[in-house]
């Protein structure tokens, strides 16, 4: 039997700001999980551990999640029936022959099996670049209709800005998969956001427009130092998307970061923009205004205001905006 986790207790639930008496493990205001990060990590190495066929250790592990569960819970009923099914299988799995009958049975055939087995993790391994398919797929497009200077700078950038999630969730030791580019449309990081806050989806999100603006800002000083037209383009391209994907709307990076900011924050945010349109003249602030201007009359701000988030939101439009105007044009292109 595996010992309980060693948490450090938790004072003030992480969704609502509501002081929760020593020992609970769900808010008693609303009900959120408070250990919930720490369980998503807990099932993640379990997870990883039944992929392994280590079934012993990774019910130890499901067992330390009950531990920080509410005893009625859904979640804690399912890892129950997890744990049950894990003992079934331990118990009528079938016993491994000895390495001397697997040679006698499988003949000459048996080096190609022991160098099959060891090779596993490679293989794994292999399948699990499988970015680089769609990430390749991605570039020949783009070089096709651009060619190979713009295509693979612009799609270098894209990957940027996607490893800057994927680095910021993996940091946090929250589990993600490397980016899936789908030509013409985008990419994505897929990742387990389940019982995370979210201060931290909101943080997650913006770590992409961050490597987005830390991208726009590279070549923009490549171009003021080589005087080269491809960093101009870029660099503004990159800016200029990132400022789109900043707009709180649909599935847009800028969406999850919303979701943690209270009304008056988000009312910060639209002054802000508005700010930007009428001193840097470039209308895609009104997109993000009008996204922001919807956010205002939806009902779903959080209970207490997250003044971190609006700051690193707010640092990115201006940063993004002085990259804009630092190249002045008209949408993605410079003049």
């Amino acid at each position: 039997m595996s010992s309980p986790p060693i948490v450090e207790p938790i004072r003030n639930c992480h969704n609502c700001g509501q002081s929760v008496p020593l020992g609970a493990l769900d808010c008693p205001q609303c009900h959120a999980l408070l250990y919930s990060e720490e369980l998503v990590r807990i099932s993640t190495k379990a997870n990883q551990l039944e992929e392994q066929n280590s079934l012993p250790q990774a019910r130890d592990e499901w067992r330390k999640a009950l531990a920080l569960l509410p005893h009625n819970s859904n979640q804690a009923e399912w890892i129950r029936g997890k744990i049950y099914k894990l003992e079934l299988t331990e118990k009528h799995a079938p016993a491994q022959l000895p390495k001397s009958a697997w040679a006698k049975r499988l003949g000459p055939l048996a080096p190609i099996a022991i160098l099959l087995a060891k090779s596993k993790g490679l293989l794994l391994a292999l399948f699990k670049l499988k970015f680089l398919f769609s990430f390749f797929a991605f570039l020949a497009l783009y070089w096709t209709l651009y060619g190979f200077k713009f295509g693979v700078g612009f799609v270098v950038l894209i990957l940027v800005h996607e490893l800057g999630h994927y680095i910021d969730i993996r940091r946090r030791g929250l589990p993600a998969d490397m980016p899936v580019f789908l030509p013409g449309l985008g990419a994505y990081v897929r990742w387990n956001a389940l019982g995370v806050t979210r201060q931290t989806r909101a943080a997650v999100s913006l770590a992409g427009p961050l490597a987005g603006l830390l991208g726009a800002a590279v070549c923009a000083y490549l171009w003021h130092r080589t005087g080269y037209g491809l960093w101009s383009v870029l660099a503004r391209v990159s800016a200029v998307l990132n400022i789109l994907n900043l707009t709180p709307v649909w599935i847009l990076d800028g969406a999850k970061a919303a979701d943690a900011l209270s009304k008056a924050e988000r009312f910060v945010l639209l002054a802000l923009t508005l700010v930007l349109w009428a001193y840097l003249g470039q209308g895609l602030f009104l997109l993000v205004a009008a996204g922001i201007t919807y956010r205002l009359f939806t009902k779903d701000p959080p209970p207490i205001p997250n003044p971190g988030v609006a700051v690193y939101y707010a640092s990115l439009l201006i940063g993004l905006g002085v990259i804009v105007y630092l190249i002045p044009g008209q949408g993605l292109l410079p003049r």
